[in-house]
Order: structure tokens, then sequence, then C-alpha cells
């Protein structure tokens, strides 16, 4: 098992940023992947960002070049700094947990943390 404890989010003014954070315990060992999801009210869940164990990132196209994923090995802990925020993006973010494709273990989520880009 493995569990996600998200933190960072709040209200933020358009271009502004957001840090966001994500601890990993339990059963890390488990983990292949790390990765930050969204999802707006009346709208599917969508992938932000991820990043493996080898530091391997990948980004939605909506995400690049104003966001960036890493990850701390030594605090368990992956982050998702987002700049030049949009109103849009005022929605609940995911962390994930993939374990690797030969383990027969399902992934892991957070609680969600909720961000609100306003004036």
């Amino acid at each position: 098992q493995v569990h996600l404890v998200e933190s960072g989010g709040g209200l933020v003014q358009p271009g502004g940023s957001l840090r966001l954070s994500c601890a990993a315990s339990g059963n890390i060992f488990s983990i292949y992947a790390l990765g930050w999801y969204r999802q707006a009210p009346g709208r599917q869940r969508d992938l932000v960002a991820t990043i493996t164990n080898g530091g391997i990132t990948n980004y939605a196209d909506s995400a690049k070049g104003r966001f960036t994923i890493s990850k701390d090995n030594i605090k368990n802990t992956v982050y998702l700094q987002m700049d030049s925020l949009k109103p849009e993006e005022t929605t609940v973010y995911y962390c994930n947990a993939q374990p690797p494709a030969w383990a027969s273990t399902h992934s892991s989520w957070g609680q969600g943390t909720q961000d609100a880009v306003s004036s």
C-alpha cells in the first residue's frame, strides 16, 4: 500500500504560481512513477505531469513550458511547480503513484488539493 498526502493548494491570481507537494509513505518500493492529475467540476480527470523513478518526465501539452514536476528521493515527495496559472486551471489536483508494469498491484491516489485561480 502507498499513502499519498497532497498539500500546497490555495487561491492565487491569474498569472501567479503555486507549488504542490505530495508525500508518499508505506510501500514506496512499489512505485514506478509519480504524477499529478487534475479534475475540474463536471470534467474527467486528466494527466498534468508524471515522473518515473529514473527521472523521465511527461507533461500534458497544456502544462509544457509552465509547469515543472520534480521529486525528492530522500523525503519521498513529488512536487509540481505551476507558473503562469490560468483561471480555467481552477480545479482539484490529485497525486498518483503508479506501480511497475510487472506488478499486480493497482495505482494509488491522494485525497486531492483544491486550487483556485481568480482575481
